[in-house]
């Protein structure tokens, strides 16, 4: 049995009595079906990120917290959700734009350090290390509040994520492709390099011919996805204990401000297109649940309508900015680029 989640419960979240956390859990599965081979994203010197359990279980990182956040972050840019969230278009270039929603490491970001916003994240920043007012921070990029942000090469002022999510694949077995480049012609045959020529360097991956496509080359036992016999799982958490650490002015209007931001986060519709060979489909109904400070876990009911709701409300009871454009200063960006640590 579950528990409707009313505008009321999500107000009273704020509270120091409330609960700690909320979890939601999906369940997924490749778009060709139930035990068919995904690929995992890659890390260079490792491969696919696969531990190994003590019992010998295999789970695969199917997509990175970091990765889910930059995936999340970029839906705040298209209606409805753009009127939630102040838009910052940075200019660049032939008349080309970035949206602040777009920079890897949101405020902390070098990006921010080559416009006009330098001095006013600066000034953010410091608000909250100085006196843990966070207010600053939302005014400018609330939703480097809801991802996390560090603002590792200037005022070290450190954030945690209020909403983290991450993807992962239980009880794995990987697989390995092999394929052979074939090229068009016989271009030995036909006098472009000697037959001596093609025979020494045929075959071989790093070679100038094979480089430019004019031999064979065999690509054998290179990473060919996974195959999970267990769950493929969504885990999202919204961590209400960091979300009621936020102060500074206005102290209620603002974390409801950001907990509507991270209830739309946490609820917005997915797409599953993750990379070539991940492409995750639902398999079976979303399970939410309220987490009480004794542990206790209570089902619940919560769709993104409620919570988009919920966030306009109190994006209107909080303000935010109107739109603006800064642009990139390359005097600025050679500045910063020169200076040590």
């Amino acid at each position: 049995m579950t528990t409707p989640v009313t505008p009321g419960d999500l107000a009273g979240w704020i509270d120091q009595a409330g609960p700690v956390a909320l979890h939601i859990r999906e369940r997924l599965m490749p778009v060709e079906g139930e035990g068919m081979p995904i690929f995992p994203a890659t890390y260079a010197g490792i491969g696919y990120n696969i531990d190994e359990l003590s019992d010998g279980t295999k789970v695969a990182a199917i997509d990175s917290v970091g990765s889910q956040a930059n995936r999340i972050e970029p839906l705040f840019k298209e209606p409805p959700l753009d009127a939630l969230v102040p838009q910052v278009d940075i200019a660049y270039g032939n008349d080309r734009t970035l949206s602040i929603l777009d920079a890897g490491h949101r405020l902390g970001d070098a990006v921010i350090r080559c416009t006009e916003l330098a001095a006013e994240a600066q000034d953010a920043f410091r608000a909250f290390l100085d006196r843990g007012d966070a207010a600053p921070l939302a005014r400018l990029a609330p939703t480097s509040l809801v991802f996390g942000v560090w603002d590792s090469r200037d005022t070290q002022a450190k954030l945690p994520r209020i909403v983290q999510s991450v993807i992962r694949a239980w009880d794995v077995d990987p697989l390995t492709r092999s394929a052979q480049y074939v090229p068009a012609l016989d271009y030995a045959a036909l006098d472009v390099f000697s037959e001596k020529e093609r025979e020494k360097q045929e075959g071989k991956a790093g070679s100038q011919l094979a480089e430019r496509g004019y031999v064979h080359v065999p690509s054998t036992r290179q990473h060919g996805g996974i195959v999970a016999r267990g769950e493929i799982r969504r885990d999202v958490t919204i961590n209400l204990v960091a979300l009621r650490r936020l102060g500074g002015e206005r102290a209620d209007d603002l974390r409801r401000y950001i907990l509507g931001l991270s209830l739309v986060a946490a609820t917005a519709p997915q797409d599953g297109f993750l990379r070539a060979g991940c492409q995750l489909v639902p398999a079976g109904p979303i399970s939410v649940e309220r987490v009480d400070r004794d542990g206790k876990r209570t089902a619940m009911t919560l769709d993104h309508a409620t919570a988009r709701t919920f966030a306009q409300e109190a994006a209107a009871a909080f303000g935010v900015a109107e739109r603006r454009r800064v642009t990139f200063d390359k005097k600025r960006a050679v500045d910063d680029a020169g200076k040590k640590g």
